[in-house]
């Protein structure tokens, strides 16, 4: 529970905060007693930003501007709600959203929209809460730490999954700048949502156990590949072992999401990307995004014009990124209640 101590605050605060991919679990059957672990990036494209703001007049009932859809929207009172029993009655926080990626579709739109409102909101009514506090009132992270994290730090991510016997966040326990030259190209299946509330839940009941000797492999994978690989700027290895960790949890998912990926027409596009230069393909979280690593932006120029000759009349949309070595950041904005003051 996050200290009730006050400080004092500005009027209005925008937090513009990361979104992540989710490259994948390392035991989700948690055969050591940790479950699930994941590793992950913070990375420089759709991101959230959001506004929270003292309101102007005595109204009870905070205004919301600029959800994307009603639900959204109920997501947002949901935690508002949630926020003010934690925190205590106080004077009314207006919210306004600037920018946030299209739902469900593994870039973890969720959790940054908690962690950017509840931060936001905390420090304009001067309470002093960590990432984690937030987290814990607004539910987060009950499987992957790996959206904490990044807003937190940004960069590479592993965390150490939860243990099976109580409710604590997952730790942090490796975290490494991404090398700056890399490109990620982002592959998005716009007729499609992936996996997300009870189906997810139903979902992975359904699962057979996940057996202990892949576990070791994609332990090894992470340990001694993927994190050397970026702390050396090792391009090739680090592209052959997310190749195979996504390979080997795609497998594991493919009976509940219809294959290794969720979306069929992305899977083509990552494919020819694959048969163009050397790339490192997945699909973050349950997708349907997929992803594909490259060396450099001339290769990442090179993956597009590949993707999109690999989807033709297909309704996919192509974002190159890189990925970003900071977290969270937030600033002072102006208290007057015009979203152009403050953007």
């Amino acid at each position: 529970m996050p200290t009730t101590s006050r400080r004092i605050s500005p009027a209005a605060i925008t937090v513009e905060s990361p979104s992540r991919l989710h490259l994948g679990f390392i035991d989700p059957n948690g055969s050591l007693g940790r479950v699930f672990g994941s590793a992950g990036l913070a990375i420089d494209v759709h991101g959230t930003r959001i506004t929270a703001r003292h309101a102007q007049t005595s109204q009870r009932n905070a205004m919301i501007e600029g959800a994307a859809t009603d639900a959204q929207r109920e997501r947002i009172e949901h935690y508002l709600a949630q926020l003010e029993a934690a925190f205590g009655n106080g004077p009314t926080i207006d919210i306004e959203i600037h920018e946030t990626p299209r739902p469900h579709t593994g870039l973890g739109s969720g959790t940054q929209l908690a962690l950017a409102l509840g931060t936001a909101f905390a420090r304009v009514r001067g309470h002093a809460a960590t990432t984690a506090d937030i987290a814990r009132i607004l539910a987060r992270g009950a499987r992957s730490g790996i959206g904490i994290h990044g807003f937190d730090h940004g960069g590479l991510i592993v965390d150490g999954g939860r243990n099976a016997s109580t409710t604590t966040l997952p730790p942090l326990i490796a975290r490494q700048p991404f090398p700056e030259a890399w490109r990620v190209l982002l592959i998005d299946d716009t007729s499609r949502e992936g996996l997300h509330g009870d189906e997810e839940k139903r979902g992975l009941a359904s699962l057979a156990p996940f057996p202990a000797t892949l576990a070791a492999h994609l332990s090894h994978l992470v340990l001694m590949r993927i994190l050397p690989a970026v702390a050396e700027s090792d391009f090739d290895t680090y592209a052959d072992a997310i190749c195979d960790l996504q390979q080997t949890i795609g497998e594991y998912f493919a009976p509940v999401q219809g294959g290794v990926f969720a979306s069929p027409a992305v899977a083509r596009a990552l494919e020819a990307v694959a048969a163009e230069t050397k790339a490192g393909i997945g699909q973050t979280s349950w997708g349907p995004v997929g992803f594909a690593f490259v060396a450099s932006a001339q290769d990442a120029e090179r993956a597009l014009a590949a993707a999109r000759r690999g989807s033709p009349g297909v309704p996919l949309t192509f974002t190159v990124a890189a990925g970003r070595n900071r977290g969270a950041t937030w600033r002072a904005a102006d208290h007057r209640h015009h979203g152009a003051n403050a953007a």
